[in-house]
Protein backbone atom coordinates (compact mmCIF):
# COMPACT_ATOMS: atom_id res chain seq x y z
CA UNK A 1 0.00 0.00 0.00
CA UNK A 2 1.43 3.37 -0.93
CA UNK A 3 0.69 5.96 1.74
CA UNK A 4 0.61 9.51 0.56
CA UNK A 5 1.74 12.50 2.49
CA UNK A 6 -0.46 15.58 2.52
CA UNK A 7 -0.14 17.55 -0.70
CA UNK A 8 1.33 14.70 -2.76
CA UNK A 9 -0.40 13.01 -5.65
CA UNK A 10 -1.01 9.26 -5.07
CA UNK A 11 0.27 6.74 -7.59
CA UNK A 12 -2.66 5.22 -9.46
CA UNK A 13 -2.90 1.40 -9.16
CA UNK A 14 -2.85 0.96 -12.96
CA UNK A 15 -3.13 2.82 -16.26
CA UNK A 16 -6.91 2.22 -16.28
CA UNK A 17 -8.41 5.66 -16.91
CA UNK A 18 -11.21 4.97 -14.42
CA UNK A 19 -8.72 5.50 -11.60
CA UNK A 20 -8.52 9.15 -12.66
CA UNK A 21 -12.22 9.51 -11.83
CA UNK A 22 -11.61 8.05 -8.37
CA UNK A 23 -8.57 10.26 -7.87
CA UNK A 24 -10.62 13.29 -8.94
CA UNK A 25 -13.11 12.65 -6.15
CA UNK A 26 -10.33 12.50 -3.59
CA UNK A 27 -8.60 15.58 -5.02
CA UNK A 28 -11.88 17.55 -4.87
CA UNK A 29 -11.94 16.85 -1.13
CA UNK A 30 -8.26 17.60 -0.59
CA UNK A 31 -7.48 13.91 0.08
CA UNK A 32 -9.29 14.34 3.38
CA UNK A 33 -10.09 11.30 5.51
CA UNK A 34 -13.69 12.57 5.55
CA UNK A 35 -13.99 11.72 1.84
CA UNK A 36 -13.81 7.96 2.47
CA UNK A 37 -17.48 7.10 1.90
CA UNK A 38 -17.85 9.37 -1.13
CA UNK A 39 -14.66 7.98 -2.65
CA UNK A 40 -15.82 4.40 -2.11
CA UNK A 41 -19.10 5.35 -3.82
CA UNK A 42 -17.07 6.63 -6.77
CA UNK A 43 -15.11 3.37 -6.96
CA UNK A 44 -18.36 1.37 -6.78
CA UNK A 45 -19.97 3.44 -9.54
CA UNK A 46 -16.86 3.36 -11.71
CA UNK A 47 -15.81 -0.29 -11.37
CA UNK A 48 -19.06 -1.91 -10.21
CA UNK A 49 -17.59 -3.27 -6.99
CA UNK A 50 -14.82 -2.78 -4.44
CA UNK A 51 -11.82 -5.12 -4.46
CA UNK A 52 -8.67 -5.34 -2.35
CA UNK A 53 -6.70 -3.15 -4.78
CA UNK A 54 -9.28 -0.35 -4.68
CA UNK A 55 -9.58 -0.44 -0.89
CA UNK A 56 -5.79 -0.30 -0.52
CA UNK A 57 -5.55 2.60 -2.97
CA UNK A 58 -8.30 4.65 -1.33
CA UNK A 59 -7.09 3.92 2.22
CA UNK A 60 -3.52 4.86 1.32
CA UNK A 61 -4.51 7.99 -0.56
CA UNK A 62 -6.79 9.25 2.21
CA UNK A 63 -4.41 8.16 4.98
CA UNK A 64 -6.94 5.93 6.76
CA UNK A 65 -6.21 2.43 8.05
CA UNK A 66 -7.12 -0.31 5.58
CA UNK A 67 -9.24 -1.86 8.33
CA UNK A 68 -11.35 1.33 8.46
CA UNK A 69 -11.90 1.35 4.68
CA UNK A 70 -12.80 -2.35 4.78
CA UNK A 71 -15.12 -1.76 7.75
CA UNK A 72 -17.00 0.98 5.92
CA UNK A 73 -17.18 -1.09 2.72
CA UNK A 74 -18.64 -4.10 4.50
CA UNK A 75 -20.96 -2.16 6.83
CA UNK A 76 -22.95 -0.24 4.22
CA UNK A 77 -25.34 -2.28 2.09
CA UNK A 78 -24.66 -0.25 -1.07
CA UNK A 79 -21.11 -1.52 -1.40
CA UNK A 80 -20.32 -4.85 -3.03
CA UNK A 81 -17.06 -6.74 -2.66
CA UNK A 82 -17.79 -8.99 -5.67
CA UNK A 83 -18.32 -8.21 -9.35
CA UNK A 84 -22.03 -7.83 -10.16
CA UNK A 85 -23.93 -10.01 -12.61
CA UNK A 86 -25.16 -8.60 -15.91
CA UNK A 87 -28.61 -8.30 -14.33
CA UNK A 88 -29.60 -7.61 -10.74
CA UNK A 89 -32.68 -8.68 -8.82
CA UNK A 90 -33.03 -7.01 -5.45
CA UNK A 91 -35.73 -8.03 -2.98
CA UNK A 92 -36.65 -5.71 -0.12
CA UNK A 93 -36.80 -7.45 3.25
CA UNK A 94 -37.99 -4.46 5.28
CA UNK A 95 -40.81 -5.04 7.72
CA UNK A 96 -43.69 -3.95 5.45
CA UNK A 97 -42.34 -5.94 2.50
CA UNK A 98 -41.62 -8.99 4.60
CA UNK A 99 -45.12 -9.02 6.10
CA UNK A 100 -46.56 -8.80 2.59
CA UNK A 101 -44.55 -11.75 1.27
CA UNK A 102 -41.05 -10.66 0.23
CA UNK A 103 -39.59 -13.64 2.10
CA UNK A 104 -41.46 -15.96 -0.26
CA UNK A 105 -40.33 -13.89 -3.26
CA UNK A 106 -36.72 -14.28 -2.14
CA UNK A 107 -37.15 -18.04 -1.70
CA UNK A 108 -38.65 -18.32 -5.18
CA UNK A 109 -35.77 -16.33 -6.68
CA UNK A 110 -33.18 -18.45 -4.87
CA UNK A 111 -34.82 -21.63 -6.13
CA UNK A 112 -35.17 -20.35 -9.72
CA UNK A 113 -31.57 -19.11 -9.90
CA UNK A 114 -29.97 -21.89 -7.84
CA UNK A 115 -28.14 -19.36 -5.65
CA UNK A 116 -28.57 -17.67 -2.28
CA UNK A 117 -29.06 -13.95 -1.63
CA UNK A 118 -25.80 -12.06 -2.12
CA UNK A 119 -24.57 -14.43 -4.83
CA UNK A 120 -24.31 -14.32 -8.62
CA UNK A 121 -25.20 -17.17 -10.94
CA UNK A 122 -22.27 -19.25 -12.17
CA UNK A 123 -22.57 -17.81 -15.68
CA UNK A 124 -22.45 -14.25 -14.29
CA UNK A 125 -25.87 -13.38 -15.66
CA UNK A 126 -27.88 -12.57 -12.52
CA UNK A 127 -27.03 -11.28 -9.05
CA UNK A 128 -29.60 -11.80 -6.29
CA UNK A 129 -29.51 -9.09 -3.65
CA UNK A 130 -31.52 -8.04 -0.63
CA UNK A 131 -32.06 -4.70 1.07
CA UNK A 132 -33.23 -3.86 4.56
CA UNK A 133 -35.66 -1.21 3.30
CA UNK A 134 -36.10 0.67 0.03
CA UNK A 135 -38.51 3.26 1.42
CA UNK A 136 -41.38 2.12 -0.83
CA UNK A 137 -43.45 0.57 1.94
CA UNK A 138 -46.76 1.78 0.49
CA UNK A 139 -46.32 -0.56 -2.49
CA UNK A 140 -44.93 -3.53 -0.56
CA UNK A 141 -43.62 -6.04 -1.37
CA UNK A 142 -40.99 -4.42 -3.55
CA UNK A 143 -38.44 -5.96 -5.92
CA UNK A 144 -36.01 -4.09 -8.13
CA UNK A 145 -35.06 -5.50 -11.53
CA UNK A 146 -32.00 -3.82 -13.07
CA UNK A 147 -32.81 -0.59 -11.24
CA UNK A 148 -36.54 -0.63 -12.12
CA UNK A 149 -38.69 -0.68 -8.98
CA UNK A 150 -41.58 -3.14 -9.10
CA UNK A 151 -44.12 -2.34 -6.41
CA UNK A 152 -46.71 -4.89 -5.31
CA UNK A 153 -44.34 -7.52 -6.69
CA UNK A 154 -45.80 -10.96 -7.32
CA UNK A 155 -44.20 -14.35 -7.70
CA UNK A 156 -45.34 -14.61 -11.32
CA UNK A 157 -43.72 -11.29 -12.17
CA UNK A 158 -40.46 -12.32 -10.49
CA UNK A 159 -40.47 -15.72 -12.20
CA UNK A 160 -41.15 -14.16 -15.62
CA UNK A 161 -38.32 -11.60 -15.28
CA UNK A 162 -35.78 -14.16 -14.08
CA UNK A 163 -36.77 -16.56 -16.85
CA UNK A 164 -36.38 -13.79 -19.43
CA UNK A 165 -32.86 -13.05 -18.19
CA UNK A 166 -31.84 -16.69 -17.99
CA UNK A 167 -33.30 -17.62 -21.38
CA UNK A 168 -31.46 -14.73 -23.06
CA UNK A 169 -28.20 -16.43 -22.08
CA UNK A 170 -29.01 -19.78 -23.66
CA UNK A 171 -27.94 -20.52 -27.22
CA UNK A 172 -30.73 -21.40 -29.64
CA UNK A 173 -30.50 -23.99 -32.40
CA UNK A 174 -30.60 -22.56 -35.91
CA UNK A 175 -30.66 -24.28 -39.29
CA UNK A 176 -27.77 -26.62 -39.86
CA UNK A 177 -27.38 -27.42 -36.14
CA UNK A 178 -25.32 -24.31 -35.36
CA UNK A 179 -25.88 -22.45 -32.12
CA UNK A 180 -26.60 -18.77 -31.94
CA UNK A 181 -26.83 -16.61 -28.84
CA UNK A 182 -30.14 -14.83 -28.30
CA UNK A 183 -30.34 -11.06 -28.23
CA UNK A 184 -30.25 -9.34 -24.87
CA UNK A 185 -33.60 -9.65 -23.13
CA UNK A 186 -35.43 -6.46 -22.27
CA UNK A 187 -36.76 -5.84 -18.78
CA UNK A 188 -40.44 -6.67 -18.38
CA UNK A 189 -40.96 -4.20 -15.55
Amino acid sequence: MSWTTPGTKPNLPSDDKRWRIVNGTMRRHGYSRDALIETLHTVQQTFGFLDKESLEFVAGSLRVPLSQAYGVATFYHFFSMKPPGEHACLVCLGTACYIKGSGQLLSQAEKKLGIKAGETTEDGRVSLLTARCLGSCSVAPVAVFDGEVAGNARGEQLHKQLTTWLEAAKPVQVEGGAEEKREEAPSIV
